[in-house]
């Protein structure tokens, strides 16, 4: 009896023993991070087995990735990145999180590395200096660092990436070559170079190499156990997803404008209330997106230089002047707002023109439109009935009747009328209107 119960009770634990199943796909950034912070603590908090982090990501945000990895170094649940499936990549961004991991895997017909800081893409190329590992295609070349702050830009990430591969004793040479070179590697010549501790088909295979396999957590070593492993795909929950949306720049971007176009036409026209409260409410969450992505703030400047100076065109006759200095200041700005060339952080260049084409004709036309209204006689009301012109009904000596755009008022003239005779409205005393001839000055 009692080895049924030890059975029974075996086979419940088998059963309970689950793994966490992460993609990541497309560029990383807070969202990501987000993603993977709440999920960890959820399998911390759970006690998974293990988390597999399933990669095909081009790089990302610097600030996200440093933000993930310092999760994973701190996770008390082994993470295991797996670049799949065959043909994704865990370039830049992507391969500091693979050296971060507990178990670097990848899937056939993958690739890492191309891990160069994306603003230093366009510098000058010259020989390395330093040997290589003998994987970079012959004659790869490295960017110069021409100024100081390349040079840090360049050593920081280089330190960093050597940092991790010694903590997981992985290839910190190649690990620097990717950095500095923008050296790329396939599965195969990673696993030989040892850069990366596996290559696995698919998942099954990859748990299946797994299994036994010593990993080094905070708490000490942990042997993982994964054979029948029972694996949870775990999507990004709502707070992720409305991450994702809001720190999407090109969003970001249109909530600042109508955040800022929200509260001019509050102000322009107090008690509206509306257009004060969508505004108020776009306004901080671009603010909030904004703390999260690589905002320039001089690129904001000049977007808000840019409104004020076609502002000012409908105010001051400065044929064009203004309205024109404040387009090329709105697109400049826009075009900087974002600190980073990495794909899929960028504000996208239609939307910036249309923006600035659209908020030209606003501030320049509609607003202009406005203000010029103000100078144009009144066409309702007591004023625009001193300069109304009237019909005499029936002749008349003193006061009689006289139609007015349709309605008839009673009149009272110091002249003889007549009846059909035009006569100018000339001032109004209650209901009586003060009348003579229009063919006579007042």
């Amino acid at each position: 009896m009692c080895a049924g119960v030890s059975q029974i009770f075996a086979d419940t634990q088998s059963q309970s023993r689950r793994g966490f199943l992460l993609e990541i796909s497309g560029a990383i950034g807070p969202a990501t991070a987000d993603y993977l912070d709440r999920t960890l603590e959820k399998a911390e908090n759970e006690a998974v087995e293990l988390v597999v982090l399933q990669m095909d990501t081009p790089g990302g945000l610097d600030t996200s990735m440093r933000a993930i990895i310092k999760r994973i170094i701190a996770s008390r649940v082994a993470v295991v990145s797996y670049v799949a499936p065959s043909g994704a990549r865990a370039a830049s961004a992507g391969t500091y999180i693979l050296y971060a991991s507990h178990v670097a895997a990848m899937a056939p017909a993958t690739n890492l590395g191309a891990a160069t800081p994306v603003s230093l893409g366009g510098l000058p190329k010259s020989t390395p200096e330093r040997g290589n590992s003998g994987d970079e295609a012959e004659g790869q070349q490295a960017p110069t660092a021409t100024d100081a702050k390349t040079s840090k830009v360049v050593n920081d990430a280089s330190a960093y990436i050597r940092s991790l591969a010694a903590l997981r004793n992985r290839n910190a040479d190649w690990a620097e070559s990717a950095v500095r070179d923008a050296a790329s590697l396939s599965a195969d010549e990673a696993l030989k170079l040892g850069v990366i501790d596996l290559v696995a088909a698919d998942l099954d295979s990859l748990l299946s190499q797994l299994d036994g396999r010593q990993v080094e957590l905070p708490l000490g070593s942990k042997t993982l156990s994964t054979e029948d492993l029972q694996i949870e795909k775990h999507l990004p929950d709502w707070q992720s997803q409305l991450l994702s949306i809001i720190s999407n720049p090109n969003l970001a971007y249109i909530l600042m404008l109508v955040g800022i176009y929200g509260l001019i036409y509050e102000f322009a026209n107090p008690g509206s209330i509306v257009p004060g409260t969508v505004g108020a409410i776009s306004l901080l969450l671009a603010l909030y997106a904004f703390h999260l992505l690589p905002i320039n703030y001089a690129g904001v400047a000049l977007i808000l230089l840019g409104i004020s100076l076609m502002v000012a065109e409908a105010f001051v006759p400065s044929f064009g002047t203004l309205g024109i200095g404040g387009v090329i200041a709105f697109i400049i700005g826009s075009l900087i707002l974002v600190d980073t060339d990495q794909a899929g952080f960028g504000i996208s260049l239609p939307l910036i023109l249309g923006v600035a084409v659209g908020s030209a004709f606003l501030m320049v036309f509609v607003i202009g439109m406005a203000i010029k209204s103000r100078h144009r006689p009144v066409v309702s009301g007591r004023e625009e009935m001193l300069t109304s012109e009237g019909i005499v009904m029936e002749d008349f000596t003193g006061e009689g009747d006289i139609r007015v755009h349709g309605e008839v008022w009673r009149a009272h003239s110091k002249q003889p009328l007549q009846k059909d005779q035009l006569v100018q409205i000339t001032g109004r005393d209650g209901l009586v209107l003060k009348v003579i001839p229009a063919d006579k000055e007042k």
